[in-house]
């Protein structure tokens, strides 16, 4: 189980975040973090209403309890709590200029998380881990039947790409730098985006084939 998470974009429709197959990466302070750490991240995430939550302020920019309990459909004392559980992890902070007396603004903050071995993990991360890797396939497969009934050409807003070819190790690896490193040379975050803009929701995944033969040549690491 791998993901790789929003930088500064969100996957399932959280501008803001990054994650990609069962991983996410933050450049908030999700580095180096212990497996209760983790746990708990995963744990949080997989949270319909931490997750709407965090939806919402990557489309928005940012909100205070009583909108979020508003558009959301909860009360502001639950919304309320849920925020502060979420600056907790380090995925929203508060804005102080905006925020006085008992109104407290949110915003997202830059998130990036890769999940580790599932070797290392103990059953309770792995556990975790699974569940919210379950939810974002479920978000993933929407998303690609949408691109398909979207599809208008080649110049269009959706696009759906398939390819195959012999990598080694490495030079899959540095494919994934450099696939990164395309991402960040294009994209932009909800303050900078310029003019015509819009949310664009990626995903990439690269699996290689199993052990064995093909036209009696070795496969497979």
């Amino acid at each position: 189980m791998s993901d790789q998470a929003d930088s500064g974009r969100m996957s399932d429709g959280r501008t803001g975040t990054t994650d990609s197959g069962h991983t996410e990466t933050t450049d908030s302070g999700h580095t180096g973090m212990t497996g209760l750490e983790r746990t708990a991240l995963y744990k949080s995430l997989g949270n319909p209403l931490r997750r709407r939550i965090l939806d919402y302020l990557g489309r928005h920019g940012e909100a205070n309890s009583t909108v979020l309990a508003r558009e959301l459909g909860e009360s502001s004392g639950t919304t309320s709590y849920h925020l502060r559980k979420l600056a907790e992890q380090r995925l929203v902070e508060e804005i102080p200029e905006k925020s006085g007396g008992r109104e407290r603004w949110w915003r997202l903050l830059p998130f990036s998380h890769t999940t580790p071995d599932p070797a290392t993990m103990t059953q309770e991360e792995f556990e975790a881990a699974r569940h919210l890797a379950l939810l974002k396939i479920d978000v993933d497969t929407q998303l690609f039947r949408r691109a398909h009934e979207e599809y208008r050409g080649p110049d269009g807003w959706a696009h759906v790409q398939r390819h195959g070819t012999w990598l080694t190790k490495d030079e899959l690896l540095a494919f994934m730098r450099e696939y990164r490193a395309l991402l960040d040379r294009y994209g932009h975050s909800r303050e900078t985006a310029p003019e015509g803009a819009r949310p664009v929701n990626m995903r990439f995944y690269a699996v290689a084939e199993p052990v064995g033969e093909w036209r009696s040549e070795p496969t497979g690491p």
